[in-house]
């Protein structure tokens, strides 16, 4: 037909121009700097504040199951048991996963919108409203009119009835793609991917330190129990010191003095046990807690009290260089600051010109039967451009507030930099000493107990005073007791050693095969 030419060279007209605007959007620029990951400062070596001891630190590769080095399967079984059903990391499971979903949210902005509608409507027209300014081209019956032949208007149905109420069905689609020109879309999936990896690394580190908690508060149990075998023992001597006094005492080789005294030291050991078996139910209830169980529920597994784990000679702690790609509080800096450096690009993005591209296909009748001919159609689309004019200092202030949080996101980055070399150089001197310590009790030990059967055997033979034995057992346990504690406090400061190196979520969280690439 001759007219139906122009509509379809229109058609192509309009279909170039959103080619063209499509092929603007898939070569515009992104404004604003774009983040590039900057290696950390590392020294060449692990640095050790206090002259090395028995167990030292090596750069070997750690294991992700970092607390199998001390060789204890109900330490391990606990560790998985913690990583498998504490309260604490599931919930920042779920929140990863939040994230997760504001990253898919974020990212749906680069693709077009779609939607599909249908309604119906029993409608009137109001003869004195704006419809009484058309006319109608000539007076019809009252059921003529809603034929969709008829116009609306006064002389539709004359008196004071008005026009009558007609059917109005239609159904149709809208679509709508904002062209990402500037890469405002564009930074702000880039800021969501971040805070998603940001997300990830608080949940790592969370593990982290559940890990160590974990294996610390083990730990200290196990050195509560060995505390309280040897107050046991000791008390066990004290009750027989108090006997053999008695017997002295009948015999008329000793004094009533010598039975207080041996009797006043039997009270205080026994009096010591309460202490250690409420610290005991204290620790068994910190790690039911932490797999995410009811109070004593780990007693009939670890009220069986072993010894101390004892630490490895040698220590792996890998190279310092992989500190910054291991410890999650420093990835999730990093990442933190690359959200921060994104938004920047999002806030100048808002300065330019955004356009969007819609186009709605309907089809409408006043009759049901014309819904289905193609002469019901109706659409439009098209581009629309919306310019920033006067925003009263909204944009600028935004800009600057973006800019200011990057610059607080960087000092954040180089502080935990700094604060994980503290606390590692922290954990090495802690290592060291407490081994000293450790040796220099367990000598004391000794000679304590070598004192305690001798001053036992001159008091037998008459040739020493009772409150010589008294004071000897006093002094050994003491140092027993403080033995046991330096002897968790090696074990422990391993502990908080690969906790400040951040060892321990690699196996249950490792790290996507793109991302290792990029470092």
């Amino acid at each position: 037909m001759p007219g139906s030419n122009p509509p379809a060279r229109g058609g192509l007209r309009a279909l170039l121009c959103l080619g063209m605007v499509a092929g603007l959007a898939t070569t515009g620029c992104t404004v604003g700097p774009t983040y590039h990951r900057k290696p950390q400062p590392a020294p060449a070596a692990w640095h050790d504040s206090l002259p090395p001891a028995s167990a030292h630190v090596v750069d070997t590769t750690i294991s992700a199951e970092w607390w199998t080095i001390f060789n204890d399967p109900t330490l391990t079984a606990l560790e998985a048991e913690v990583a498998r059903d504490n309260l604490d990391l599931k919930a920042a499971s779920w929140r990863f996963a939040q994230s997760m979903a504001e990253r898919r949210i974020a990212s749906s902005a680069q693709f077009p919108h779609a939607e599909a509608n249908a309604s119906y409507a029993r409608e009137r027209a109001s003869t004195n409203g704006i419809l009484g300014l058309l006319g109608t081209m000539e007076s019809r019956e009252a059921g003529t009119v809603a034929s969709g032949t008829q116009g609306f208007g006064p002389t539709a149905l004359p008196g004071s009835v008005g026009n009558p109420s007609f059917n109005l069905p239609q159904y149709g689609m809208n679509a709508s793609w904002e062209v990402d020109l500037w890469g405002h879309v564009r930074r702000q999936v880039e800021a969501a991917t971040a805070a998603m990896r940001a997300t990830e690394d608080m949940r790592r580190g969370l593990l982290v330190s559940l890990m160590a908690e974990a294996a610390q508060d083990y730990l200290d149990l196990r050195g509560v129990q060995a505390r309280i075998v040897i107050v046991q023992r000791n008390i066990e001597l004290a009750a027989h010191t108090l006997r053999l006094t008695t017997r002295r005492l009948e015999e008329g080789a000793a004094t009533r003095m010598d039975v207080a005294d041996a009797s006043g030291q039997y009270e205080e050991f026994r009096s010591r046990l309460p202490v250690l078996q409420d610290q005991e139910t204290h620790l068994i209830n910190a790690l039911s807690f932490l797999v995410a169980r009811e109070p004593g529920a780990l007693k009939q597994a670890l009220g069986q009290g072993t010894d101390v784990p004892p630490v490895p000679d040698e220590i792996p702690a890998g190279l310092p260089s992989a500190l910054a790609e291991r410890r999650p509080d420093i990835r999730m800096a990093e990442e933190r600051l690359h959200a921060a450096t994104a938004s920047i690009g999002v806030a100048i993005a808002d300065f330019f010109p955004r356009v969007t591209l819609s186009g709605s296909l309907d089809v409408q009748a006043l009759q049901f039967s014309g819904l289905g001919s193609w002469a019901s159609r109706q659409y439009g689309f098209g581009p629309t451009a919306t310019f920033p004019i006067f925003e009263g200092g909204r944009l600028t202030g935004q800009l600057r507030l973006r800019k200011a949080q990057q610059k607080e996101a960087a000092i954040a980055l180089q502080r935990t930099v700094l604060k994980a070399w503290q606390e590692i150089d922290d954990a090495m001197a802690d290592l060291s000493s407490a081994q000293n310590q450790r040796d220099r009790l367990a000598a004391a030990v000794a000679q304590n107990q070598l004192a305690v059967t001798t001053a036992q055997r001159q008091y037998t033979e008459g040739s020493a005073a009772f409150l010589n034995v008294l004071e000897m057992q006093d002094r050994l346990l003491d140092t027993q007791s403080r033995l046991i504690v330096a002897n968790v406090a090696v074990s422990t400061a391993v502990t908080h050693l690969y906790r400040a190196l951040g060892g321990g979520w690699e196996s249950r969280y490792p790290l996507p095969p793109a991302r290792k690439k990029k470092h």
